[in-house]
């Protein structure tokens, strides 16, 4: 993967002092050949496919392909595709964990697991 430092590169140019931060935050998975480019903030658990190239924030939990990259679904913490909505509200148990997620007003909260045994 790669991560950028400045916005507008120039090798002729010296832009250290426009150095941006990249966060990623706990669980995130970014996959081979991506890029970051920086100032950005990868959500907990987001998933980031290969070679996509992500240039704004992601939510957690939020799966990102393509370039420009773009949200096509959800992933679990154990990295399994839930099936939720981009848009409106939804329940999901991970059949490995028994983890249960909700989603409201574009936001997923983990339930912590669902399992009755």
């Amino acid at each position: 993967m790669v991560f950028t430092n400045v916005y507008n590169p120039r090798s002729a140019v010296i832009r250290k002092d426009e150095y941006r931060r990249t966060r990623v935050k706990r669980g995130a998975t970014i996959g081979a050949n991506a890029t970051l480019v920086c100032g950005i903030t990868l959500g907990e658990y987001a998933f980031v496919g290969a070679g996509a190239v992500v240039n704004h924030d992601v939510k957690p939990y939020a799966l990102m392909v393509g370039v420009p990259a773009k949200q096509v679904g959800r992933m679990s913490e154990h990295g399994e595709r839930m099936d939720l909505p981009l848009d409106g509200e939804g329940t999901y148990t991970c059949p490995h964990t028994g983890c249960g997620y909700r989603l409201s007003q574009g936001h997923v909260t983990h339930m912590g697991n669902t399992d009755a045994s």
